[in-house]
């Protein structure tokens, strides 16, 4: 799953991306308004953190120029702790959630996966099932009939996309777009090698290739 961070306190940012990048979220990191405003509209992220006070652009305004033009990512705001107005209308705005600071980062985390699996249809779910496996993203493990599964980094972030995302053919390039931050070079072989590893580890019909068109998960358990 590919973020978009902007928010322009430098040693936060750091921290957020950290507990982000350790969390499986590819990240890409922003401090100016007018920059966000193209960058957030241009590239296919699955989720974005916004700060409200941003030099360049207020995040309101971004916000609101990004819902008039027909964005639909989900959209978390930060806001100053005294600053209930402004929360109330970072939700007028078309914010779907919001954080007051100062918070943990843990707290944003979860928020941000609970976001994530509202937008696709698991609210209130603590783990993600499809095909017979559950997947926690707080202990960061896979388990079928009470086994656990040993995967990699790679191999959790890409199953956790399949899953959020069943019986939909996904193309590599798109797979690429939402899973490798913007400064990651995307080498569709090295996916195809992570989609091998999951079949060999899952059985080879959990992902079903279609010739040409992409990637499929889920569809031999239905």
């Amino acid at each position: 799953m590919r973020l978009l961070l902007v928010e322009d306190h430098v040693p936060l940012a750091d921290e957020l991306i950290a507990g982000l990048t350790r969390q499986g979220y590819a990240v890409d990191w922003l401090a100016d308004g007018r920059d966000a405003l193209h960058q957030g509209q241009s590239e296919p992220y699955d989720l974005i953190v916004l700060d409200l006070g941003l030099p360049g652009m207020p995040g309101i305004e971004v916000l609101e120029k990004w819902r008039s033009a027909g964005l639909t990512t989900p959209v978390l705001i930060l806001t100053a702790r005294s600053s209930w107005a402004e929360r109330i209308e970072g939700l007028k705005a078309g914010a779907d959630d919001y954080l007051t600071k100062p918070f943990h980062p843990e707290e944003l985390q979860l928020r941000v996966q609970a976001l994530l699996r509202r937008t696709h249809g698991h609210a209130n779910q603590p783990l993600l099932k499809s095909a017979g496996l559950q997947l926690d993203e707080a202990r960061q493990c896979v388990t079928r009939d009470g086994v656990e599964i040993q995967l990699t980094a790679a191999e959790f972030r890409l199953l956790r996309y399949f899953m959020l995302h069943p019986q939909q053919i996904l193309s590599k390039s798109h797979l690429s777009e939402h899973l490798y931050d913007g400064e990651t070079e995307r080498d569709s072989n090295v996916l195809e090698v992570h989609v091998n590893h999951l079949r060999r580890k899952l059985g080879r019909d959990v992902v079903e290739t279609r010739r040409g068109q992409g990637y499929i998960f889920g569809t031999a358990a239905q």
